[in-house]
């Protein structure tokens, strides 16, 4: 980067709060949720949507739960007019849902917003006009007293309109670029429209204080907020609502501070969608809400299907990082990480009350209609507790924990060999190959129990198998099925050993279910490799995973 140039950028002020209160409260009820998706996310699309695809994204935000649309700028365009015409004509608009209108404060497009909405029961007109300080000396070269007169002037002209409707027409003013426009002055001409609507308690108005561009960091937001809060006139019929950009990165941040400072309402979009780098994502937030305990008043339990619907409409492909909803937002590469996760789940399935606490899963994956599937996912970076999750998870394979370290090192041997994820098919089918499918010098044929142990004997059995091609028949004696099997081997086999340890479950319905046995043997220079089998019989698993073992030793 270049050496900074000496005044070319100046901090954004503070403001004078000192007994701010916003600090020490809790988000605890949802906000009235607004989404600007089909009017501000539309504008900012390179191409816009379709009138099918307005609909389209229109009847998930219905799904989704909106109380609040804002459906367009119908004076802008003919398909934005045709839109909202289409809802009326097509009887769209449930009772339970406020369209929301944005419109200038110019005639012309006063009269045109309203003869669209004609036949809407209700509805909020969204007036606003540009109040920063920039914009009033660079855009507008107009003076506080002229941007005050021309708000005026829109007032006059919606209010009038307004008074021959046949229908319910709420009034929301902003101060565009709020931000950028002194606290006193935003103050005035808020406190100065509100007076002229006549605001009631029957009459409530929307103060919408946006960050039309993100200027300064969230905290200083949140005191614009509870000073606006301060001193509007009649407060307790004020809509204080919030519209962030996200251009520093913290528009989530910024938005949930407002709500401590005591906004009521939320405008947002789905993913973030918005002029430059977007809009406050509305699904971020509400799912913040949602892990601290606190009901949303939004319906994001099919968030694939959403996804699906929302890049159709607007043609953006969703980050794989995106907040709760990327593709890889609920998985884990790193070994400490699946560990951990692994862990959590498994204490998650045993434990009797229903609190999340899987570590570095803030939110339970099913909760947004996602699988455990993809939780965990094995590349050069994974760890051996990672692919134990992997064969558990997916295929019923309950490994010792001991045995992990040798597992994850095959698997890793691999990972790193080829540089790339391996999937959950390929790690059971290295599995497999190493411990079930492995040929070696012993070859299990037949197993049979001579004599069952009682009192005073042990089991007596008869083994068959093939050691580097020659079949042997052998009898041994032992405490069990195991240990008979082992001093019949041992007749005519070489190398010695011992059974270090021994672990055993089924797999599969119960109808259909296999025995898996794992066996651990330790050579005389303590060395230790595992083995597994699988059969119908479990002690013929047993011996299977003996011979996996032996094979994995000696080989």
């Amino acid at each position: 980067m270049n050496q900074m140039r000496s005044g070319k950028y100046r901090p954004y002020p503070q403001v004078d709060l000192p007994n701010r209160t916003w600090p020490s409260k809790t988000i605890t009820k949802a906000p009235i949720w607004c989404s600007v998706d089909l009017r501000d996310g539309n504008q900012a699309l390179i191409t816009p949507m379709s009138l099918d695809k307005k609909l389209e994204l229109y009847h998930l935000l219905l799904k989704l739960g909106f109380k609040h649309i804002e459906v367009g700028f119908p004076s802008a365009s003919k398909v934005e007019f045709d839109f909202l015409r289409t809802l009326v004509e097509k009887r769209l608009i449930p009772e339970d849902v406020t369209i929301q209108v944005l419109v200038q404060a110019r005639e012309h497009l006063i009269e045109r917003t309203f003869e669209a909405l004609r036949g809407v029961k209700k509805a909020i007109v969204h007036l606003y006009n540009s109040t920063s300080v920039a914009q009033r000396k660079i855009v507008f070269k107009m003076s506080k007293e002229e941007i005050m007169e021309l708000a005026m002037h829109g007032v006059d002209l919606v209010k009038a309109h307004a008074e021959k409707f046949n229908g319910e027409i709420m009034l929301e003013y902003s101060p565009e670029s709020f931000t950028g426009t002194e606290l006193e002055y935003a103050a005035e001409i808020c406190n100065a429209v509100t007076a002229r609507w006549g605001i009631s308690a029957e009459r409530k108005v929307i103060i919408n204080l946006p960050a039309t561009v993100e200027m300064a960091t969230p905290n200083v937001y949140a005191d614009q907020i509870e000073w606006m809060g301060r001193h509007l006139d009649n407060r307790e019929h004020v809509i204080i609502s919030t519209h962030t950009h996200n251009d520093r990165g913290t528009s989530v941040a910024a938005t949930e501070l407002a709500l401590l400072a005591g906004a009521d309402r939320v405008e947002g979009t789905l993913l973030a969608n918005g002029e430059r780098t977007g809009n406050v994502d509305i699904i971020t937030l509400a799912l913040n809400m949602y892990t601290q305990g606190v009901d949303p008043r939004l319906d994001f339990s099919d968030v694939d299907g959403m996804l699906k619907i929302v890049e159709h409409c607007t043609q953006i492909e969703t980050h794989v990082r995106h907040p709760y909803v990327g593709e890889l937002v609920y998985t884990a590469f790193s070994g400490s990480h699946q560990d951990a996760i692994n862990k959590g789940m498994a204490l998650q399935r045993t434990k009797e009350d229903p609190f999340w606490e899987v570590p570095y899963l803030p939110i339970d994956p099913e909760d947004v209609g996602r699988s455990y599937e993809g939780i965990i996912r094995i590349n050069s970076q994974s760890g051996k507790g990672g692919v134990a999750y992997i064969l558990e998870d997916n295929f019923g394979y309950q490994l010792p924990k001991a045995m992990h370290p040798e597992i994850g090192g095959i698997i890793q041997g691999v990972t790193d060999r080829e540089g790339r994820e391996l999937t959950p098919d390929e790690i059971r089918d290295l599995f497999e190959q190493h411990y079930l499918d492995a040929k070696g010098a012993l070859e299990f044929v037949d197993f049979d129990v001579v004599s069952e142990k009682s009192e005073t004997s042990k089991i007596r059995c008869k083994l068959t198998y093939r050691y580097n091609g020659r079949l042997i028949e052998s009898e041994g004696h032992g405490n069990g099925p195991i240990d008979a099997c082992k001093h019949a081997l041992m007749v005519e086999y070489p190398h010695a050993f011992i059974v270090r340890s021994y672990s055993e479950h089924s797999c599969g319905e119960q109808s259909s279910a296999k025995a898996v046995a794992y066996m651990q043997i330790e050579t005389p220079e303590m060395e230790t490799h595992f083995g597994v089998g699988t059969d119908t019989d479990i002690a013929i698993a047993s011996i299977k995973a003996l011979f996996s073992a032996l094979n994995r030793t000696f080989s």
